[in-house]
């Protein structure tokens, strides 16, 4: 059930569980952390919750109890994923800290996850003059402000590589010195989002703190990669943050082992059904909780003109014929390459005039439930809200693999801190 509620602040909340936000006259008490089995865990700027979605796969401790996204659309569809969390949609800046810990029905706070919106600091389309100055970049502010005040025992920051140039390195500089002035350990790295398993080249950037004053010191660690990539990738070049494998680990999982059980469709063209029973590892660990019915395998129906570029669509733009469309970036209208992961996922898949979104053999874009795929989704997830706002949850979300990836990682974490001070 949804309803309006209001914060103390006056501005309008959208809560997508029934709940209000009561408020919280008295300062946060941090009590021992061996006491719950169950660790509580907060997600920030949540988008579809697939990070945490991905956290709780992983580690039968942690619980997502709380979240909070300006987006309608995308607030409602981590609602859905995560129905016994408290989710509300609403500017962060407007909800304190301790009325987000009042709101979740929790005394305490063990773990918060987010990533603070990107698109003012995309690697991929770089928005001109994004920097400091742009308030997109200023959110991450919020999140210090989460952690400062409900002090977790662990913290874990996704965004963009592009964050790390964004106003000549400053801004990372700045986050970091804000978390240490908390009382917190932090480290960083860049991952390979194919080095774990997912279908994908997407490069992200994770920030793993962990609170200095809870007994012997312990430093940040980030997941070993298990899955061996070597190809060009889209993102920054500061190798020694990169966490990557040897060519011991396994093969990378490709674009056709992740989409090859899902029925062949022309322009316009959808199905329920799957063509198949999934004949590799990474279609059943996604068709696990799903049932037979198939859902969001919708194509886009691409009009007479856009047809003759896809059908003559190859690796890049240079492989259309000359004069057939007049502009567009090096992977516009072109093809994913079945055997090896995709391309970065964008909000723009069903546009091939806007990403490398054409189907490896049939002559139209990818569907949702492919892009999903590719994004590690399981097929049981639900997504709410329009064909667009669909779209873009799936180009936003952390795959949930990468959730997966750093289950164990916190969970070692938490089991490993004492009490006390160093």
């Amino acid at each position: 059930m949804m309803k309006l509620d209001e914060s103390s602040t006056g501005t309008p909340a959208l809560m997508l569980d029934g709940s209000s936000i009561s408020p919280c006259e008295q300062a946060i008490a941090i009590p021992n952390p061996q006491t719950n089995a169950t660790l509580n865990m907060l997600d920030l700027f949540c988008g579809t919750g697939a990070l945490s979605y991905g956290l709780e796969n992983a580690s039968e401790k942690l619980k997502t109890v709380g979240g909070i996204d300006a987006d309608q659309a995308a607030a409602k569809t981590a609602a859905l994923n995560h129905p016994k969390a408290k989710i509300t949609c609403q500017q962060i800046e407007s909800l304190r800290p301790e009325e987000m810990l009042a709101l979740s029905g929790v005394s305490n706070i063990d773990v918060i996850v987010g990533g603070p919106p990107c698109q003012g600091f995309s690697s991929l389309r770089p928005s001109r003059g994004a920097g400091l100055d742009d308030p997109r970049n200023s959110l991450y502010k919020e999140f210090v402000k989460y952690v400062r005040t409900l002090r977790p025992r662990v913290f874990l920051l996704e965004n963009v590589v592009g964050m790390l140039t964004a106003g000549e390195g400053k801004l990372v500089t700045e986050m970091l010195a804000g978390f240490k002035r908390a009382g917190y350990e932090v480290d960083w790295r860049v991952l390979n989002a194919a080095n774990f398993g997912i279908p994908q080249k997407r490069e992200r950037f994770f920030l793993l703190g962990v609170r200095k004053n809870l007994g012997t010191k312990i430093l940040p660690e980030f997941p070993i990669p298990t899955h061996w990539f070597a190809g060009k990738v889209i993102g920054t070049r500061i190798k020694d943050r990169y966490v990557v494998n040897q060519e011991s680990g396994l093969p990378p999982v490709t674009v056709w082992d992740a989409i090859s059980d899902l029925p062949r469709l022309k322009s316009g063209e959808s199905s329920t059904s799957y063509l198949m029973d999934a004949p590799n590892d990474y279609q059943a660990a996604r068709r696990r909780n799903n049932g037979a019915v198939l859902t969001l395998h919708n194509a886009a129906t691409h009009n007479e003109k856009m047809l003759e570029v896809i059908r003559h669509a190859g690796s890049s733009i240079h492989a259309l014929p000359k004069g057939l469309v007049s502009s567009g970036y090096s992977s516009c209208y072109s093809r994913l390459a079945p055997d090896e992961p995709s391309t970065t996922i964008t909000v723009k898949f069903t546009s091939p005039a806007s990403s490398k979104c054409i189907h490896p053999f049939d002559d139209r874009a990818i569907t949702p439930r492919e892009a999903a795929r590719i994004q590690s989704f399981d097929d049981s997830f639900l997504f709410a809200g329009s064909k667009t706002d669909i779209a873009s949850q799936i180009g936003n979300a952390v795959p949930p693999l990468f959730g997966e990836a750093f289950g164990p990682i916190i969970e070692r974490l938490l089991d490993a801190q004492g009490i006390g001070e160093y």
